[in-house]
């Protein structure tokens, strides 16, 4: 797909209607009503760390959990509701439904998606992939589940180095998608042969190195924390890089009071809960005179909300479905990655 095609097709998804702002009693209220249909209809809600921190609230108030998109279809099949109700972009749910085949898969929305989903076509990204079949596919897990069915692997961004390290070690060269940044970063770290889909995500392309310096300036004691996801300027003034949990844990462990953080701010929500003693500031996402399509918060993401869930689970709305001859062939390169961070002992934390 072509950069303009992609960003046309972005720029369409982001003219969707603006999400309201609801009052405390309304939140209130809607939450209630939530839980009461999660436990009617025997449900567990499932958010991910880039959600508003009310769809992350209600989900470790209803039982549920917050978590990458792996770790919640892991919670998921391993939980005993019949319905996984996923707080997320598509994908996620996608994720969830392949994993969990026997299960009900509902989403606040269907229309959250994710710019890497968008930016790599199965048809186009198959067709890539016919014209290099010396090369080993390894997909990002943020991708559609034709996507996954067409590679070799799937990875999340804390178990991506070993896998493709370990690949390398075998000889074998490495087609990489969707995501160019994460592609880069694994590339310079690993020293892999690798052909990377040009991708990118909306969120972390647009936070900037020149105004980062800037900011570190003035937070002279702030560790900066970055998502690989970000361009490779942005990674090389970082402190720390890695995968969402991965960010979460470094404000745990490190001495720092202060961190400017280059990812999503939905993941605040669980930093400041770890670390209620610290501040978090978002890293800048741009330059002077210039405008931001995300502001550090995914547009999909905000599309789960507490109106959008409640109908969901009402009417029976949003079902993930996915076709069932792809199941045996997406489950594969992810059965991979988990027998493969299972055999190495590498917690699968974080992936989006």
């Amino acid at each position: 797909m072509t950069q303009i095609s992609e960003r046309i097709l972005v720029q369409a998804h982001l003219a969707a209607k603006q999400v309201e702002t609801l009052t405390p009693e309304q939140e209130a209220h809607y939450s209630e009503r939530i839980i009461a249909e999660l436990k009617a209809q025997n449900a567990v809600l499932v958010a991910h760390y880039y959600c508003d921190p009310i769809i992350q609230e209600l989900a470790e108030k209803s039982g549920g959990c917050v978590a990458d998109s792996l770790e919640m279809a892991r919670f998921g099949s391993q939980h005993s509701a019949q319905t996984l109700v996923v707080a997320g972009v598509r994908f996620m749910g996608e994720t969830a439904k392949i994993l969990n085949p026997e299960k009900r898969i509902l989403m606040p929305t269907l229309d959250a998606t994710c710019s890497l989903d968008l930016g790599c076509p199965a048809k186009e990204f198959s067709e890539f992939c016919d014209q290099h079949p010396d090369r080993t596919v390894v997909v990002y897990a943020n991708t559609s589940a034709a996507v996954k069915a067409r590679a070799d692997w799937v990875v999340t961004s804390s178990c991506a180095l070993d896998i493709v390290e370990s690949l390398m070690d075998n000889g074998e060269k490495i087609l990489w998608a969707p995501d160019q940044h994460l592609g880069r970063y694994i590339q310079r770290e690993t020293g892999a042969d690798m052909l990377l889909w040009e991708g990118a995500c909306i969120v972390h392309e647009e936070f900037k190195a020149k105004q980062l310096a800037d900011m570190k300036v003035l937070y002279p004691e702030a560790a900066v924390l970055a998502h690989p996801e970000s361009p490779t300027a942005v990674l090389e003034l970082a402190d720390v890089i890695g995968s969402t949990t991965q960010l979460i844990k470094a404000t745990q462990e490190l001495p720092n009071q202060q961190f400017i953080v280059a990812t999503d701010r939905g993941i605040f929500y669980k930093m400041q809960q770890l670390s209620p003693g610290k501040t978090f500031i978002e890293a800048p996402t741009a330059g002077e005179g210039a405008a931001c399509r995300s502001c550090a918060n995914c547009p999909w993401m905000a599309m789960n909300t507490l109106e959008a869930m409640l109908l969901s689970l009402q009417n029976g709305d949003n079902e993930i479905t996915v076709d069932p001859a792809l199941i045996p062939k997406a489950v594969r390169p992810l059965q991979r990655m988990l027998d493969f961070t299972r055999d190495a002992q590498i917690k699968l934390t974080g992936n989006a």
